[in-house]
Formats: C-alpha cells, structure tokens, sequence
C-alpha cells in the first residue's frame, strides 16, 4: 500500500504520520482527530494552499515523503457532567415522552474515549447483565477495585435506562483508569487512543471477579434443585474447551486431554480466511511447545480444542491487529471476512456435546420453515377475520412445548448454556483506522430482535437496517467488523 510520511502542522506544532493515499480524506482526517482531539467536522486540511474535501483523491495530489499539510481549526469544548438536572421519564410530559424514546441514550466521549463507549453499548445489549447488575451488591474486600468498577457500571446503565439524553460516563471512565492505569495513558496532546478488545476483557474480567449473581436464581441452587456455582460471567459468558495434545515427535506418547474455560473464540484471519467460521477452525487448531516427558525435552504438540459448553452470549474476536517489528507500530489487517448474522456453532464442538444439541437443534429449523409458512397463512385469514391469529397463537404454544421436550436434560440443568447450538447476531464493534493506537470505534446493536439495529457512534445515535450492519466485513476504508456478540437463539 502507498504509505508515506507526512507532517502537519497545527497550532504552532507538527505532527507525523502516516498516510495511505489510497484512503480518504475523512480516515486522514480520523487520524488526525485521534492525535490533536480535533473533531473531523471542525478541520480544514490544506496542501500546497489547497483545501481537502471529502471528494479529494489523494493520489492526485503527488504526496511524496515529508510532505508538509496545515490543518485549522479548533478542539471542542470537553464535555462535563451536566450543570441542569437530566430529565428523567417520570418528569416528561406525554409529547415529550413520544419525542424522546425512539432512541436510547448515547455516551459522550471524553477525549478519545470511543473504544469505552462502543464496549459499554455492546455489552448493554444482554437484559440478563443489567439484571443480574441490579442486584449486586458490594461482596469481599479481596476485590474492591473490582466492585467499584461493576458498582459504577451499575449506576451508569440504571442512568442510561432512564433518560434517552446522552450520558456522560465520567465516573466510570475515572474508576476504569484507576484500576487499569494502561487506559490512562497520555502523550503531548491528551489521552490516548486504546484497544476496545482489551477493555472489553478487562470490564468482563471485572464483573467475573466481583461475582455478580445469575439473573431469576438462587446463589447456590439450580431450578432442578441442584448445587450450583459461578456468577453471570461464569454461565452466561464462559464456554469450556476440551482439546487434545498430541506430541507430533514421539508418536508413541499417549496424548493429553485438557479442559480449559474461554470468554471468547478468536477468528485467525489468513489470506486463505473469507468466512468467520473458517477463521474460527483454524484458530482451534494448532502447534505449541511443552516439555515431553518421553523425550525428557521441550517438543511440538498438536493441540486440537472442541468446545464442550457452549454459553448464552458467545463473543468472538477478529484477530485484525499484530506487531509490525520493522515499523515498530500496531498494524491492522483489512481483509474482508463474512460473518452470519445467524450462527450455527456445531462445527466448533465435541462428538459428546453435538450428540446433545442436535435433535432441537435439527428441529429448531424445521419448525423456523413451519413458522414461516404458518405467518402467511395467518395474514391471509386475518384478512377475512381472526381465526388466524388464534390458530398462529396456538401453533407457537405447540412449537414451544414440543421443543422443550428435545432440549437434553443435562444441558438443561446448565444455567446460562446454549442448549441448540444456534445463535443470532446481536452486537457487532467496529474499528475504521490502521492501528489499535488510532482510528476510531463504534458499537452496533440489534433493535428488539428485529431487523433494524442501532447504530451507537458516542451520543450519537441512529437506527440502521440488516443490510449495514453486513457492509461491516472489512475490504475498504469503513468501519469494520472487530469484536461480535452472540445471542442463543430463542427456543420458545
């Protein structure tokens, strides 16, 4: 790619970076936001006394090494906490109340704080976290700085859910860096950008220690009546591999089974990678090195993990960013990669737990086809009278009775698992820049289990449809795909 460096001065100072002149002006203008807390809409970026537009070509412009561009304009006021009193929706009035509540409430950022706000909307989007959240109450003293960062997370998301006004998330961000001083990192002009993947493990890292309780259950008994044990992080979130270890150079070595507990898949992204669940595979399999007590040396092992639990909420992670050593810099891979917006996860698990999952799973989707079918005729007769819709009410009671019964008894004893094996898209953070250092996030977040999704780029917010949120598989110069959320499918 035709990357070249380049100076640009502003208020007295110049600043280098690279640019790629096959981007736009806009991702320049993103860079440059990330590095002087200008916003793009407040910049005017001129080269050799001519103004860039968002229509320039920057390939016309014969940018050559050092380059020198001037950018005007001004950093906007950092937002505070508010001086006049949030209007809650008790306060409003009927017309307010109809203007107001077509959108949920954004975060304000801060000062580069993008990769916060899209982490805290993504993971909003599970009722059963805020649930669970409204009913933490401050545990052992051995995890203070945990409890602080989930009883702050608390109140932000009780805040948020009663006002449609954009929150300013001051208190968390405060106490996020208190407690991991790596986002509180600094350079000549303020804040510095970070990594959203690394927040988001260390916020669920956070709410796992503290130990929120599981939403609807009693702390230490099933509804089967069984002991039980972990938090919401633990059944809702934590999935379980069973992998395989098998010394490639002493074949005679019996091989190793090992369980080990995951939050997340990593999707590898390789020039042969066009589909997540390829990436997905490729990242299950591979080569370590460990001591071979037959050879009495360290030696290459082929490590083959299955899932043997699969969770409510699946996240998976595009593994887009890596070490450039030559450049000294945090590169990105651009490579589009296709994600389902429904996905079925039975590849990534064990011979045991897909003899579990496949009888619903199998007739999960023939019922999805009776239903449809089932919808049209519906509408059909609703037309004429009601009988339709009487006659579609109870078709889904049948449906729903008749699944339960497939749902494996173990699987159904295990809070917070994925009893079909299916799962549908509801959350997706993007990134749009070339470093985890710079660019700029957004969180992207299924409305109601409906087609339409809502887009959460700070406070501001906007609906979007099904088709956008699959334009985000990366290839070009908009956001991308980075970290996705998983919902179970619906059963009943």
């Amino acid at each position: 790619m035709p990357l070249v460096k380049v100076n640009v001065k502003w208020n007295g100072t110049d600043y280098e970076l690279e640019a790629d002149t096959d981007d736009s002006v806009e991702l320049l203008k993103t860079q440059l936001y990330t590095m002087t807390s200008v916003q793009p809409d407040r910049q005017k970026l001129l080269f050799k006394g001519k103004t860039l537009t968002e229509n320039t070509d920057l390939n016309t412009l014969n940018i050559k090494e050092g380059s020198k561009f001037m950018m005007m304009g001004t950093i906007g006021e950092l937002p505070k906490e508010p001086e006049n009193k949030t209007l809650f929706i008790e306060d409003m009035s009927d017309k307010q109340l109809a203007e107001t509540l077509k959108l949920p409430s954004g975060l304000r950022n801060l000062g580069n704080t993008c990769y916060m706000n899209s982490t805290l909307q993504c993971l909003r989007v599970m009722p059963e976290l805020q649930e669970s959240l409204n009913s933490f109450t401050s545990g052992s003293s051995a995890a203070a700085a945990a409890n602080n960062l989930t009883t702050s997370l608390r109140d932000l998301y009780r805040n948020m859910s009663q006002t449609t006004e954009g929150a300013t998330p001051l208190n968390f961000l405060q106490i996020l860096r208190n407690v991991f001083p790596q986002f509180a990192q600094r350079n000549a002009t303020g804040f510095m950008q970070q990594d959203a993947e690394e927040c988001w493990s260390q916020i669920v890292s956070s709410l796992k220690q503290a130990n929120i309780p599981i939403p609807n259950q009693d702390s230490s008994l099933s509804s089967e009546g069984e002991t039980t044990s972990g938090s919401f992080i633990d059944r809702y979130m934590t999935g379980e591999f069973t992998s395989t270890l098998k010394c490639e150079e002493a074949s005679e070595e019996e091989a190793t089974i090992v369980k080990e507990n995951f939050t997340k898949l990593n999707c590898h992204i390789s020039k042969t990678i066009n589909y997540m669940q390829n990436g997905v595979l490729e990242d299950l399999d591979e080569q370590i090195e460990k001591n071979s007590p037959t050879l009495g040396r360290t030696a290459i092992y082929n490590k083959t993990s299955r899932i043997s639990r699969l969770p409510s909420y699946l996240t998976v992670q595009f593994v887009r960013f890596f070490w450039k050593a030559d450049r000294n810099v945090k590169a990105k891979i651009l490579r589009k990669v296709k994600f389902p917006m429904e996905l079925d996860a039975t590849d990534f698990c064990t011979d045991e737990l897909k003899n579990k999952i496949l009888p619903l799973k199998n007739r999960l989707r023939e019922l999805e086809k009776e239903r449809e079918s089932a919808k049209n005729k519906a509408k059909l007769a609703i037309d004429n009278d009601d009988q339709g819709l009487a006659d579609s009410k109870n078709d889904e009671t049948t449906y729903a009775e008749e699944l339960k019964k497939l749902i494996d008894p173990d699987l159904n004893k295990d809070i917070g698992a994925n009893v079909s094996g299916l799962y549908d898209l509801c959350a997706v953070l993007t990134h749009i820049g070339r470093s985890a250092e710079s660019g700029h996030y957004m969180g992207w977040v299924r409305k109601d289990n409906s087609d339409d999704w809502i887009q959460y780029d700070d406070d501001k917010v906007k609906i979007v449809s099904q088709e956008d949120i699959q334009k985000l598989d990366g290839g070009g110069d908009w956001h991308m795909a980075y970290i996705l959320l998983y919902r179970s499918k619906k059963i009943a």
